[in-house]
């Protein structure tokens, strides 16, 4: 609060002190005094003995005589303290309880005076309202956006959960859509989002916008592709050919479950489950690469990209596929 002209000002300061000069003389108990005025680093405020005395704090100290303060010639009484915050100091002492910034470093400052005013009340507020902080923080999803490819392969390399990343890069489109590619590629980032919701704190999922493929998803485990789903096809047509963008829901679904395997292989230094499995065949068609370190075998699938061709010479088309 404001510091206000008051007639009885005068008759509190010359209770608190007495001095031969009118120079700053320090306080010896403000006891005899009801009223107070302050000045906290250039702010001024008007309060009361008892509010200053609620708790066993620095102030009460002052107020009492034990911590000696200083009075300046014209009754302010000097705390070498900045101000900012210390109206909220004053309206916890009244009213015990005080609306808090949602700001985080605001939040610190307040902390900060809280501590050196040695107001154990606020002290606690101010914790208990940083942990609401951070419980509401861990449970916000972040993303990390790749930028740069070596910056892919370190945060996959050292990450030790299991990472799921999409390749998203509609700029990159050479050929037009098919009429039904822009609902897919939607449906794909929706499909995304839910993921990452689902799994949050157990698999690292990261978006990737430099890449080539127009929607792709690769699944990582222990630092290695495990598995790879593209979404989008090549349409051969008579005038052009067009970019078909696919929504496998179910595939991508079961590849995110799939990698779940590798969540714990970190501290239980490798969990090598595939070892032993041969090539499993789902939506699309799987590849077993060689053996790599030993005989650990790296089960890699790949939904292959359908080629179309249009070769309707007599107003028919064939279609090819791998």
């Amino acid at each position: 609060m404001s510091a206000e002209a008051s007639a009885g000002s005068h008759a509190a300061v010359s209770a608190a002190c007495v001095c031969s000069s009118t120079d700053d003389c320090t306080n010896r108990g403000l006891l005899g005094s009801k009223y107070v005025k302050l000045n906290v680093g250039g702010s001024l405020h008007y309060t009361t003995v008892q509010t200053l005395s609620k708790e066993d704090s620095l102030l009460r100290s002052i107020c009492n005589g034990e911590t000696d303060a200083t009075i300046d010639a014209e009754g302010w009484v000097v705390l070498d303290r900045c101000g900012r915050h210390f109206g909220i100091v004053l309206n916890f002492l009244r009213d015990g309880s005080v609306p808090l910034p949602d700001d985080h470093r605001e939040l610190e400052e307040i902390l900060k005076d809280a501590q050196y005013y040695r107001v154990q009340g606020l002290i606690q507020h101010c914790l208990g309202a940083m942990q609401k902080q951070k419980d509401v923080l861990e449970t916000v999803c972040r993303i990390p956006m790749i930028t740069s490819v070596k910056e892919e392969q370190r945060m996959i390399a050292t990450c030790r959960k299991p990472v799921v990343k999409l390749q998203n890069n509609r700029g990159n489109n050479k050929y037009s859509y098919t009429s039904n590619s822009d609902d897919n590629l939607l449906k794909n980032i929706e499909l995304f989002d839910k993921l990452v919701l689902r799994f949050n704190g157990r698999v690292l999922f990261v978006k990737d916008v430099l890449g080539d493929e127009i929607c792709c998803w690769s699944f990582y485990g222990e630092g290695r592709k495990i598995a790879e789903v593209c979404c989008t096809s090549i349409v051969y047509a008579t005038e052009k050919k067009q970019t078909k963008v696919e929504f496998p829901e179910a595939r991508i679904f079961e590849e995110t479950l799939n990698i779940l395997i590798y969540e714990n292989s970190w501290s239980s230094g490798g969990v090598h489950l595939l070892d032993s499995r041969g090539p499993s065949l789902g939506a699309g068609h799987s590849e077993e690469e060689g053996a790599t370190g030993g005989d650990r075998r790296v089960r890699r699938i790949h939904v292959r990209r359908h080629i179309m061709h249009d070769e309707r010479g007599h107003g028919q088309q064939t279609v090819y596929k791998d």
